[in-house]
């Protein structure tokens, strides 16, 4: 008589597989925490664009991120980290984030923390929607709301046709779109790829094309302004890396409308700037907040489900 395990324990090689994918409080967790020290760290380039090149200063804080990559992946990884079959979708992946973080560099050197960052939400938004497209995933009422009033809240900040569509507002979208797709690429990647892999080959490229920019000029940077753009450096590195493994465990459009703490995080940046929010773009900013909610909780039900309902998603 064939005796075969049934119920809760009954689960396959794929739904252990999903179960490692999708653990959405763990990779809540991870988000939150990549957001917030991606605010100080975009709080210390606002403030280094000022008094130094572009490129100097993007090439400087992804060295330090790389470097500070590489000693948190290589003693517990080794070199056998580097083993892939997917170069061409790092190279991909690397050369999207390289764009995404070049256009946010253009966007906070032309508009404020608080602009730049609002404009930013428009993310979560294009992550959804590439979320139903690519991943498959199912995406109920909650959510098709959360898109429509957050789309509404994108057109006051931006405010079309009265003159304020700037090519820094055009900057900070251009990131959002980039940041998506990057974050559907991690993603998708996971389903072969270590978050170790996926950050040391990304923080790789983005060194390389960031040496690049050094053409456009260099200063020789104060002992102190050195020293920040290093630790805003090993911060995001840091940052970078709790970023990829919360993508790698749960659903992108679980997680990524979380970076509303970056907002949180870069408004009390805002006074060592002399920034003064507008009241249009906060009241902006708390209208994003609903559609976010509304997001979040529609992540719910993956926490809650047993590994066989979870989506699938394609690779």
């Amino acid at each position: 008589m064939d005796i075969r395990p049934v119920g809760p324990r009954a689960m396959t090689v794929a739904d252990v597989a999903a179960a490692r994918r999708n653990q959405v409080s763990l990779g809540i967790a991870y988000m939150v925490g990549s957001t917030v020290m991606f605010a100080g760290g975009n709080a210390v380039v606002k403030w280094q664009l000022a008094n130094y090149p572009l490129g100097e200063v993007a090439f400087g804080r992804t060295l330090f991120a790389f470097l500070t990559v590489v000693v948190i992946v290589l003693p517990r990884a080794g070199w056998s980290v580097l083993r892939t079959q997917r170069y061409r979708e790092h190279l991909q992946r690397g050369l999207s984030q390289f764009g995404s973080m070049l256009c946010w560099f253009l966007a906070v050197s032309v508009l404020s923390l608080g602009s730049a960052t609002a404009l930013g939400f428009a993310a979560p938004l294009f992550t959804t929607l590439l979320s139903i497209v690519i991943l498959k995933e199912k995406v109920g009422i909650h959510r098709w709301s959360a898109l429509i009033v957050g789309f509404v809240g994108v057109l006051i900040i931006t405010h079309p046709g009265a003159g304020t569509l700037t090519y820094g507002a055009l900057f900070a979208l251009a990131n959002a779109v980039l940041i998506s797709t990057v974050a559907i690429a991690i993603r998708r990647m996971s389903m072969t790829e270590s978050p170790e892999t996926l950050t040391l080959y990304q923080m790789s490229i983005m060194t390389l094309c960031t040496a690049g920019l050094l053409t456009l000029g260099f200063r020789a940077p104060h002992w102190s302004d050195a020293l920040m753009l290093a630790l805003a450096g090993v911060g995001n590195g840091i940052a970078q890396f709790w970023w990829t493994r919360s993508l790698s465990l749960a659903p992108p459009s679980a997680v990524v409308p979380l970076t509303i703490c970056r907002w949180c995080g870069q408004r009390s940046s805002a006074s060592r700037y002399g920034e003064t929010y507008r009241l249009r773009a906060c009241w902006s900013v708390l209208r994003s907040l609903s559609p976010r909610a509304f997001i979040f909780c529609g992540a719910r039900p993956y926490a809650a489900a047993r590994p066989s309902q979870l989506p699938s998603e394609r690779s």
